[in-house]
């Protein structure tokens, strides 16, 4: 079916349903550099200029990163280059010599053009929704593209319960100040502090943390004028991220690709798959849904769409059909 008959069948499915302020959300079960590439194709729109792929170059002893020949077709078909950000907790991705050697490690500098945003400088960007923060810190490189391709590992998350494309804007293309920035919900940008008990933003104020990811999620869709394509690879569905070196072992099998214009839709679709599964013999939901609900994770999509970032109801076209 052709991209224009897939986006027009999405229109009428939500006039007819009544839903005309619902979001399309594409699927595909197939996770192949061919079924990644084609899902994108199916949004029917054409990215220009320089273009951002922003993903996680995974911490040094992970292995659940999206890998480099998963994502070349993709990446070489919008001419992108890959994007990260230094963290803000040690590891083998804060100081930035080490950055690169897992970066070479993990093979990505070998196939494409690199750029770590935060290596040289940071900027500010506005924020719209200031309930916690006052402005977001992300890499200063962030000002030379045009186009973002937000190409998220759907996973577990220490921290935020969840990482999906609403992390990867937020905490992903936070500088590491920007990170301590957003994880203490405004109160420090500087990551020796920002893990204290006095400024981190968890247990009863976990909500504050999510929040503030929303805030910068939203800020980083604005500063790209809406110009952010929304991906996540439902794969090693881990209850632990990336940015972990000793991740747990997955439970839950691997369930597909989701592309969306709307980020929140795009998460909301990924949570409606996990909680909705059906659990058997080595394909097991319950640890990823403990982990989410341990901290509260669903509510990060539930603020974004109470700040007008995207909407949770969505129409899914499944490319498989």
């Amino acid at each position: 079916m052709k991209k224009t008959s897939l986006l027009f069948c999405a229109i009428l499915m939500a006039f007819l349903f009544g839903a005309q302020a619902q979001s399309v959300v594409y699927y595909t079960r197939e996770i192949t550099p061919e079924s990644l590439l084609k899902i994108y194709q199916a949004l029917g729109v054409e990215v220009e200029g320089r273009v951002a792929v922003k993903i996680s170059t995974g911490e040094s002893g992970n292995n659940h990163y999206l890998k480099p020949t998963l994502i070349q077709p993709l990446v070489e078909a919008v001419n992108g280059t890959v994007v990260e950000c230094n963290t803000a907790y040690g590891g083998s991705r804060q100081d930035v010599k080490k950055h690169w050697a897992t970066i070479h490690e993990h093979g990505f500098d070998t196939l494409f053009a690199v750029d770590i945003m935060d290596e040289y400088d940071q900027i500010r960007i506005p924020v719209q929704d200031r309930t916690h923060l006052k402005y977001d810190i992300v890499g200063g490189h962030l000002a030379n593209y045009d186009w973002m391709i937000n190409l998220a590992h759907f996973k577990g998350h220490a921290m935020g319960g969840f990482g999906g494309v609403l992390k990867n804007a937020s905490i992903g293309v936070a500088s590491t100040a920007g990170k301590a920035y957003i994880h203490s919900a405004g109160k420090t940008d500087d990551a020796s502090l920002a893990w204290t008990p006095k400024y981190l933003a968890a247990g009863a104020t976990q909500d504050l943390f999510l929040e503030s990811m929303a805030a910068a999620a939203q800020a980083v869709h604005n500063y790209m004028n809406g110009h952010v394509i929304y991906i996540n690879v439902m794969n090693n569905m881990s209850v632990d991220c990336d940015c972990d070196g000793t991740p747990e072992k997955p439970k839950l099998k691997d369930m597909g690709i989701v592309v969306s214009l709307d980020p929140v839709a795009a998460d909301q679709a990924c949570l409606d798959m996990v909680f909705g599964h059906v659990a058997a013999d080595g394909d097991d939901n319950a640890p990823l849904i403990k982990r989410i609900n341990r901290q509260h994770g669903t509510y990060i999509t539930e603020y974004a769409e109470k700040i007008g970032l995207g909407s949770r109801k969505y129409v899914l076209i499944d490319l498989d059909k």
